[in-house]
């Protein structure tokens, strides 16, 4: 059989020259194959496990191209949707949520859209119409070209299948009894796995294709090598092709870019994905020997003359997304208008109050849109309080190791490392640590653990679960009547099970490894980052927040982003210590930020599914801290409430029931092993104000806006600012593109029907049903109630109140933060002397949301044509 070899060209010197030694040819050859790879493979974005579920823009990888260039790339390359549906759209647009003024506007405001000459008409006929985009098929798909496919899975379903069952075994450290043998890596251990797989041929309809396993190429290298120069393809599409390789088994390329993410912070490096690279290409070549000459020579030419077209074909789709571009715009710019009007200008809505009354509370919230409600209710019900917005990791870089484990849990955002240590420890009301009995209570623990790993063991025996069941008999009853009759138990705190009862109370987190300096340098920072280094009250209260589900693979994903998909309250709890340490306050008077010696600092939890606070270490305060955390703790009730009511339309719930039986329906749902939607999570999230909390002050967001106090006067050299532009606004882009991509292409960018989903190594990821690609993103049922859509895809909207010369700034020194914005991921204002304005083109305009005044700031920013 003929094999396709590179270009000449590519083989030869300069002009006049001789062509290099064959040895040279090889390393050229590779050169290219690996630069290739390489650049298929940082192709994709990193997916969290489970256990540590945070939100991730799964194009996080591509940002440096314009959206609508990426959108006609996956559309090409992997059948994926990036635009909202075009059915998602007619139905904004036939209910008035979309207005004629709002399409005017995105028709003018877009480049695009004006050199394309498109119209109201066209756009709106448009709706009316499917997407119908080029695909460019692999090698795979053209050689399975028997007349009976149809009859059968195809081969790229049971390749990927295969692929898929094959990760999950290698990567399992939790849930299979056998542990695979990685030692030579991942491409090794599946062509060891292939050649024992006799079933796969059958479900391909190959009955023989364990005769053309001999084929398979040695190593990684060879079966990229060999493929590639097989295919005789341009060099000009290797990465395409690649990545459309890629996108097959999507959700174990994210879990291998996660691996490789996690490596480069701690400063190595991780093959894993390129392994499966490698093993996709291979199948290929698999499929290549079960194929005659003649079958293989129609597939070259059907792959060679698709790809040869690659890039007129990615010219073609992104031009006839031009109109989903338009409506992705309107979409934006119908709540922009009404977030504008909401918001404080000086001559643009309410000013801020004369005089402020005296503050007897301060709560910092984490900045999760979940938190607004909540704290424009308890501004309402108490004036006396001041809250705040502030990263939910608190700014501790920590990781946790519950007591009497060996599990540590990073506490802090996936773009950063861990530099900190916290453990438990026993602790009394007053006074140090109490070794003794800390080392007592890690004894007792760890015996209930052994107890329950036993058990656990012996219900995982093939034919052993009837039998366990028996004798485990009224208790594993208990189990199944909590499903059948949900409680209305609070909060249960997992990382206290197997602790003795009479223990919990004092069962403590503390941060290690800090001298009372180090502690006084951290609580500096952190004070002064939350803008109350000179103004704090005789309360502060650290509001975290976590969630509450019962039977939910997805649990952490609706915990804190920000702490790595754990809740806030060991972050809250262990400032709160580290502020309340008379050596630390000595040292912060000494870094010029005076402590009142009655203020004090609580740290609670907001439970985002039930809608209540839950203080910690209260045992610890005096009567005077007491009186003032039972004071405000009432106001909390109240604001709990006021939330609950506001939230139970959207849960289907009776907003006009009694508090308690209202607070026990939640409970409830929360305990509910059915419950596919014990709460909407970040569903709605559209905004990110950073500015303070005046600016806002009193505005009904309705939950859709994550707000980060900030004074600029209080941050002359403008680090701040720069911390949170390249920080908490990144996390919240990710949160936003992760809805975005779920709720657009819930097939491809979103996990499924949580009902069918299956668990796989114990915290990987989620299959749907009993195989496929791992899953990634949402379940349908967080973004939809079963009859309509309750998020909407909108790019998030920066606001901050800053300098220009500030921000600029930031935008200047940060490539990321300047393909975000030059690439139309998201969009940024901040508030002018007399208005708000838009940053487009480098400069600064007003927001033109009106048709008329949309042309005066059309982004020059957008892909061409």
């Amino acid at each position: 059989m003929d094999t396709g070899v590179l270009a000449e060209s590519t083989l030869s010197t300069a002009s006049g020259g001789t062509a290099p030694a064959h040895g040279a040819v090889e390393r050229i050859e590779r050169s290219r194959i690996e630069a290739a790879c390489e650049a298929a493979c940082r192709s994709i974005a990193p997916a969290w496990p489970l256990d540590r579920a945070i939100a991730v823009n799964p194009h996080w990888a591509r940002i440096g191209r314009p959206v609508r260039q990426v959108a006609a790339r996956m559309a090409v390359l992997g059948d994926i949707q990036v635009f909202p549906p075009r059915d998602q759209l007619r139905a904004a647009w036939e209910s008035g949520r979309i207005s004629q003024a709002d399409l005017r506007y995105a028709l003018q405001a877009l480049p695009a859209a004006r050199s394309g000459a498109l119209t109201e008409r066209a756009c709106t006929e448009a709706l009316a119409r499917p997407r119908k985009l080029p695909h460019l098929p692999l090698l795979i798909d053209v050689l399975d070209d028997d007349p009976l496919r149809h009859a059968r899975l195809s081969w790229r379903q049971a390749i990927t299948h295969q692929v898929s069952q094959t990760c999950a075994a290698y990567f399992d450290e939790h849930q299979a009894d056998w542990a695979a043998r990685r030692g030579e890596g991942l491409y090794a251990f599946w062509r060891d796995t292939i050649t024992h797989d006799h079933g796969i041929g059958v479900l391909m309809g190959l009955p023989h294709l364990g005769h053309s396993l001999e084929a398979l190429p040695a190593t990684r290298q060879d079966a990229e090598s060999w493929v590639l120069q097989r295919l005789g393809l341009p060099e000009a599409v290797w990465p395409d092709y690649l990545e459309a390789v890629l996108l097959t088994v999507n959700g174990w390329a994210s879990w291998c870019a996660y691996l490789g993410w996690q490596a480069r912070l701690l400063g190595a490096s991780d093959e894993h994905l390129r392994d499966l690279l490698a093993i996709r290409l291979a199948w290929g070549a698999i499929l290549l020997e079960c194929k005659d000459d003649a079958s293989a020579h129609h597939a070259f030419a059907a792959v060679q003359g698709h790809w040869r077209d690659a890039a007129t074909l990615l010219q073609q789709a992104e031009a006839q997304l031009r109109v989903d571009e338009v409506w992705q715009l309107a979409f934006e710019a119908g709540y922009q208008r009404e977030l504008a009007d909401k918001l404080s200008v000086p001559g643009h809505g309410a000013a801020m109050p004369e005089v402020a009354p005296e503050v007897e509370f301060q709560a910092a919230f984490c900045i999760d849109v979940r938190s607004e409600p909540l704290r424009r209710a308890l501004e309402s019900i108490c004036p006396t309080v001041q809250t705040i917005g502030f990263a939910g990791f608190f700014g501790l870089p920590v990781a946790y190791t519950p007591l009497a484990t060996a599990a540590r849990r990073p506490q802090l955002p996936g773009l950063l490392a861990p530099a900190l240590e916290v453990t438990d420890a026993i602790v009394p009301a007053s006074g140090p640590e109490d070794a003794a009995m800390s080392e007592i209570v890690r004894g007792a623990r760890r015996k209930r653990f052994a107890l329950s790993d036993q058990a656990l063991a012996a219900s995982r025996w093939p034919g052993a679960s009837f039998s366990f069941v028996e004798a485990a008999g009224v208790g594993y009853l208990g189990k199944l009547w909590q499903w059948l009759k949900p409680s209305r138990q609070r909060r249960v705190r997992d990382d206290l099970a197997g602790v003795p009862g009479r223990y919990k109370a004092r069962c403590r987190p503390v941060l290690d490894g800090l001298d009372a300096g180090a502690k006084a340098d951290l609580a500096a920072r952190v004070l002064q980052a939350m803008g109350i280094a000179h103004t704090l009250a005789p309360l502060v209260v650290l509001v975290g927040h976590g969630s509450q589900s019962a039977n939910n693979a997805h649990a952490a994903a609706l915990d804190c982003g920000a702490c790595c998909g754990q809740t806030g309250e060991v972050n809250a709890r262990v400032l709160a210590q580290v502020l309340n340490d008379p050596a630390v306050r000595s040292g912060l008077g000494e870094r010029g930020i005076e402590v009142p010696e009655d203020t004090v600092f609580v740290a609670a939890l907001h439970n985002t599914t039930t809608d209540e606070i839950e203080g910690f270490d209260l045992d610890r305060l005096g009567p005077a801290a007491q009186a003032r955390w039972d004071t405000l703790n009432d106001a909390f009730v109240h604001a709990c409430d006021q939330v609950r009511r506001e939230r139970a339309v959207r849960l289907g719930l009776d907003p006009r029931t009694s508090h308690d039986r209202l607070l026990a329906n939640l409970r409830e749902r929360a305990n509910d092993g059915a419950q596919t939607r014990p709460e909407w999570g970040l569903a709605g999230n559209a905004a990110f104000i950073i500015a303070p909390r005046h600016r806002s002050l009193g505005a009904v967001l309705d939950g859709r806006c994550f707000l980060h106090d900030y004074d600029a006067a209080q941050d002359a050299d403008g680090r701040l600012l720069e911390q949170l532009m390249t920080a908490p606004m990144l996390v919240a882009h990710w949160i936003n593109w992760q809805y975005h991509a779920s709720t657009c292409d819930p097939t491809h960018m979103g996990c499924g029907n949580k009902v069918l989903h299956n668990v796989v190594g114990g915290h990987l990821g989620v299959f749907e049903g009993n195989g496929g690609d791992l899953r990634i993103g949402l379940a349908k049922q967080s973004l939809h109630d079963g009859q309509r859509w309750m998020h909407e895809p909108l790019r998030l909207t920066v606001i901050i109140d800053a300098p220009r010369e500030a921000i600029e700034r930031v935008i200047a020194r940060h490539a990321t933060v300047r393909q975000l914005l030059d690439n139309g991921w998201l969009h940024l204002w901040r508030f002018g002397d007399v208005e708000l304005l838009r940053f487009v083109n480098g400069g600064w305009h007003a927001l033109g949301l009106d048709a008329e005044e949309g042309a005066a700031m059309a982004p020059e920013c957008t892909s061409p044509g």
